[in-house]
């Protein structure tokens, strides 16, 4: 489970960007929900707080039950989370092992990425999207 004491700069894949902004405590287990919000309130607590973006598993992973066949660089499902995140990284002129400040990055992916087919893009095969409040709200109106 993540700790707040592990590092300065927390890392996150880059995807990430949305979900935090879009959980409702959904998740794969009891103990993913819970290490996101550990997660979640580091960063609340420090927004001025570094983050390092990854497409790789990250603080949030680390109490996902999927962890291993994520880690694994050919499965499908690996494949598939990693293009989300080239994708994020891609959209917003970034490349990986970039770090910034949570409330620069958080603006700057709510700036860069509000068009509704770019959101799809990275999204589309999300099993939250229909309960993720970020995208919920960046697809209104379509």
């Amino acid at each position: 489970m993540f700790k707040e004491s592990e590092s300065e700069c927390i890392r996150i894949r880059a995807h990430h960007l949305f979900c935090m902004q879009g959980f409702q405590g959904y998740g794969y287990s009891s103990e993913f929900v819970a290490n996101m919000r550990l997660v979640l309130e580091s960063i609340k607590a420090s927004p001025s707080g570094h983050l390092e973006l990854v497409s790789e598993c990250d603080a949030i992973c680390v109490s996902c039950p999927h962890k291993k066949e994520c880690s694994l660089s050919d499965s499908f499902l690996a494949l598939k989370i990693r293009k989300m995140d080239q994708l994020v990284l891609e959209k917003l002129g970034m490349e990986e092992q970039t770090v910034g400040e949570a409330k620069e990055l958080f603006r700057l992916v709510n700036k860069k990425l509000k068009n509704p087919s770019d959101i799809e893009e990275v999204c589309g095969s999300c099993r939250w999207r229909q309960k993720c409040l970020w995208y919920l709200q960046k697809n209104e109106g379509n």
